[in-house]
């Protein structure tokens, strides 16, 4: 089915309304569980979650009723669905409870793509003394990506107060004592958007400008050491009327920053999380897993992915589904964008098994109805006005799935 033929079912039905919505959740079970039919899904569905089923902390109204339909009575899903989210600062079962805790219903660690999980495909860095930025336990997300040697930003400033000056109230007065040991920095890794900007691009520029040692003469190396970052949101919609700088916004600074300091781009040698398409690779991996794990056991071939912004969720599912044209019209492994130092020959990339991806945009999020200029990340242009046109727009997540539903003729 076309993005086209998907677009002309949704007008044509956009005026049905939804007798699920007045149910209430123990209705809603019982009355799926006497419609349940018998065939297994062929299609998968991702979530985003900002401004999809949350604004900030409130969760959205018609989230819990919505994810009800995809789970029959005894609370197990029907459809494969895993939950693919741009955030960096919290590990995948820390975000699985949250979620369970939202919708009511149970979702598992392995339903979760943070904006880090594909970096556990760059295994050729595991063993590098790494920089990382961000929030929350970014040393256990780190960890448990397999990464083992790590140094934060926090660390990094202990240990070289005197680089860190434009706080005044934090400019140590006394003199500097002997600098404690920090091994040499061999690559960066990037989580999120840090707490105190200004202390984090001062020490990344000043890591990229000695080669990795802070002790050393600012000589510039180029190329600089490896860049793996996530999360290019520029924008993202929180509890505020307004959308909020995202770390899309924090690597513009850096990117600026460096350009400004040297004279040449920065490079990042791994681009994760939406819209990359190794995400959305290692997204449908996971419905793939998740499939089998329900008791579908044939391959699913249709993608939905439900998101808010048009810069990230449906750019990416677009570009992946070009990816997967290209994959299949290729006889050579076909390189993503976003990984540049992914090594192709370590992976067979046997999960790319669906052939028809549609983005599907709901408008309770950053989605305002004028997206005028381009957000998208500096690596991904220039954009294609078509890659940014969802194929399926509704007002909210319930309406999503409803619609799918109806598309695929499931209930």
């Amino acid at each position: 089915m076309s993005s086209s033929r998907g677009l002309l079912l949704l007008r044509k039905t956009d005026r049905i309304q939804y007798p699920f919505v007045q149910l209430c959740r123990r209705d809603i079970g019982k009355r799926l569980y006497s419609q349940v039919t018998r065939k297994s899904p062929n299609f998968g569905l991702l979530f985003d979650i900002d401004g999809v089923i949350i604004r900030g902390r409130r969760i959205l109204p018609s989230a819990p009723e919505a994810f009800n339909l995809l789970v029959d009575q005894s609370g197990k899903f029907r459809v494969p669905a895993v939950f693919v989210t741009n955030a960096g600062n919290a590990l995948r079962n820390d975000k699985a409870e949250q979620l369970s805790e939202w919708l009511g219903i149970e979702i598992h660690e392995d339903q979760v793509v943070m904006a880090h999980s594909p970096l556990k495909m760059f295994d050729q860095y595991f063993n590098k003394q790494v920089l990382i930025s961000g929030q929350g336990p970014t040393q256990e997300i780190a960890h448990n990506l397999g990464f083992c040697n790590t140094t934060t930003v926090d660390e990094l400033r202990q240990a070289f107060p005197q680089l860190d000056c434009v706080d005044h109230k934090r400019r140590s007065i006394k003199p500097v004592e002997p600098v404690p040991h920090i091994p040499k920095l061999e690559a960066i890794m990037l989580f999120g958007e840090p707490v105190r900007w200004e202390t984090s691009l001062q020490l990344l520029i000043d890591v990229l400008m000695t080669g990795g040692d802070p002790l050393a003469a600012p000589t510039a190396p180029y190329p600089h050491l490896p860049i793996l970052a996530c999360n290019m949101d520029l924008q993202w919609m929180a509890e505020a009327h307004m959308p909020r700088f995202g770390h899309g916004a924090f690597l513009l600074c850096l990117e600026a920053l460096y350009k400004k300091v040297t004279g040449n781009d920065l490079i990042y040698t791994a681009l994760v999380g939406k819209p990359s398409e190794i995400t959305y690779y290692h997204s449908e991996t996971m419905v793939q897993h998740h499939a089998r794990s329900i008791g579908i056991n044939h391959p699913i071939t249709k993608l939905y992915a439900v998101g808010d912004n048009v810069h990230t969720d449906i750019f990416g599912m677009n570009l992946y589904q070009e990816y997967v044209r290209r994959h299949r019209g290729s006889k050579k492994r076909v390189a993503m964008q976003g990984a540049r130092g992914l090594d192709l020959s370590t992976h067979d990339f046997k999960g790319l098994m669906a052939d028809q991806c549609y983005s599907v945009l709901v408008q309770t999020g950053v989605y305002n109805g004028e997206q005028l200029l381009e957000h998208s990340p500096r690596d991904f242009l220039p954009v294609e006005s078509k890659l940014q046109e969802p194929s399926i727009t509704v007002k909210c997540v319930l309406e999503a799935i409803n619609t799918i539903f109806r598309l695929e003729n499931f209930s």
